[in-house]
């Protein structure tokens, strides 16, 4: 029999890779036509996210940004890839405990599957579909392996002078064992590429007309981008709105299924379907949205318009009782917000929105229909594929990010950006703009100063006004001299309050301190 070396151990270890890669893809595909999120690898992922602690996620947010998502499912796909390299080599000489881990694993993966808030019986056939697949690629690959080895040995028996040459038949084993790895890793790419295209929605959704508002919003005029290179437009185009959820899936929802269930503590639960919803009176407003994780000077604050329900028109249609305090919404995939009932109920018009910018919602900003509440953080007031709204309270329930310690008001907290110049670049000396955007929903801005070193406070020229619940860009012409300077911003709210100096980090709710970039001049 041919000798044990490393060059078998390998073959030994590459099956049980391409078993796992194998398993996961058919898991895949068949999650696709079930349930996407119950995909072995989003399913373990979405676990991972929600036992993850609070200021783990705000580091990888902090160092991976909109790329957090990609990083943890490579990390889960890593852990699985070192792990069937194990029951591999394990394989060599214990086949039938290498079969049974990996029905193991794709056991964990339907536990995950079956453990989501909003799992039903179909979620486990993408782990079973893994299992079976897994160990069927295999054990055929162990057949192949072991087949080779076999006619090696009785074409090396010196009883059969007529034999091929010794290593002949061992060659043609382990040419065959090629054949069936690549067989393996093609169908694998194969299957698992038609998954993810089935698994993905639409860019954007064609099917849905939106009616014409009750109330329009003006035109925005035209913004400082026009005059000052390099500062966030006044208008977020779609395709650069920011977009942070815990969802590893783009949720794909059928609107002829789609409704919006209001109930709770209401005297008149009831629930309307989309085209219900869009038939009811709607408004476009300007609204900024910002996260919560957004770092001081981060990217992670957009502008648009939106278009949509008043949420106090459905509530009051619902006759919300006196003592709920809180409206928890959930998503379809599980996730739960809780929003204060005053945000929801007064003048600001928080909204049920079915557009943005003129359009349909795109899939991964909350299609078909979405919470927009101004002045709060996003984790407390925009929920995502929204699809209940139910009146209770904060003693009687909690929300996913209320049970992870995050404040339950979220308001935001006036802040500064310096866009231009870009922190640690190098300019010639002369005059330059100095410039970015300010916001402090719900007051507006009346002012922005900025400082070079440690400088007088400049106040800034502000650029057009899109109402107290949007951003406000802004610029200053800046004399710059040779040397290194530090560049800080500051706002003052519409309330003629200065925002804080004082550092604080995202969590819990939200972070403060002045933006400050250092320039090099030569």
């Amino acid at each position: 029999m041919e000798p044990t070396s490393k060059s078998q151990r390998l073959r030994y270890a590459v099956s049980g890779l391409l078993a796992a890669l194998t398993g996961m893809a058919v898991g895949h595909l068949v999650a696709a036509l079930v349930n996407p999120a119950a995909s072995p690898v989003l399913s373990v992922g979405s676990t991972v996210i929600d036992a993850t602690p609070t200021p783990v996620k705000e580091w990888a947010i902090q160092h991976f940004g909109t790329n957090d998502k990609p990083v943890l499912l490579s990390s889960v796909a890593l852990v699985t890839a070192l792990a069937a390299l194990g029951i591999g080599l394990l394989a060599r000489k214990r086949p039938s405990a290498a079969g049974v881990l990996v029905v193991l694993l794709a056991g964990l993966a339907g536990l995950a599957a079956m453990l989501r808030p909003t799992a039903s019986p179909v979620d486990i056939l993408p782990a079973f579909a893994a299992a079976v697949v897994g160990v069927g690629v295999l054990f055929g690959l162990l057949r192949l392996l072991n087949t080779g080895a076999t006619e090696a040995a009785v074409h090396e028996s010196p009883l059969d002078h007529s034999a091929q040459a010794p290593g002949v038949a061992s060659t043609t084993g382990r040419r065959n064992f090629l054949i069936g790895a690549a067989g393996a890793t093609v169908g694998a790419a194969a299957v698992g590429t038609l998954g993810q295209k089935l698994a993905v929605p639409p860019t954007l959704p064609s099917s849905v007309s939106l009616p014409t508002p009750q109330n329009t919003a003006p035109a925005l005029p035209a913004g400082l981008e026009t005059k000052v290179k390099g500062i966030s437009a006044f208008s977020t185009p779609i395709k650069d709105f920011y977009r942070v959820d815990t969802a590893l899936v783009i949720p794909r929802i059928d609107v002829k299924s789609w409704k919006l269930e209001i109930g709770g503590d209401v005297d008149k639960p009831y629930s309307i379907t989309f085209d219900e919803l869009l038939k009811m009176p709607m408004i476009e407003k300007y609204i900024t949205l910002n996260c919560v994780s957004n770092e001081v000077g981060g990217p992670y604050i957009s502008s648009t318009l939106w278009q949509g329900v008043r949420i106090k028109d459905l509530l009051e249609r619902a006759g919300v009782k006196a003592n709920v305090d809180q409206i928890l919404s959930e998503s379809t995939d599980g996730m739960t917000i809780s929003t204060p009932i005053e945000a929801l109920t007064d003048d600001r018009d928080a909204i049920i929105a079915v557009a943005m910018n003129g359009e349909p919602l795109p899939p991964k900003h909350g299609f078909p229909a979405r919470m927009v509440t101004p002045g709060l953080y996003g984790f407390v007031g925009a929920t995502k594929w929204v699809t209940k709204l139910t009146a209770t309270t904060y003693a009687k329930d909690k929300a996913y990010w209320t049970e992870r310690d995050w404040l339950i008001d979220g308001k935001v907290k006036t802040q500064a950006r310096i866009d231009t110049p870009r922190g640690l670049a190098t300019y010639k000396p002369g005059k330059m703009a100095v410039g970015g955007v300010a916001w402090a929903q719900g007051r507006g801005i009346e002012k922005v100063e900025v400082r070079v070193d440690d400088g007088p406070w400049q106040k800034a020229t502000l650029g057009p006004d899109g109402g107290t619940d949007y951003w406000r860009q802004w610029f200053w012409e800046w004399d710059a001299k040779s040397g290194r300077h530090d560049l800080t911003v500051r706002a003052t709210d519409g309330t003629g309050t200065v925002q804080t100096q004082e550092k604080a980090d995202p969590f819990p709710g939200g972070a403060s301190g002045y933006h400050s970039i250092v320039v090099l001049v030569s």
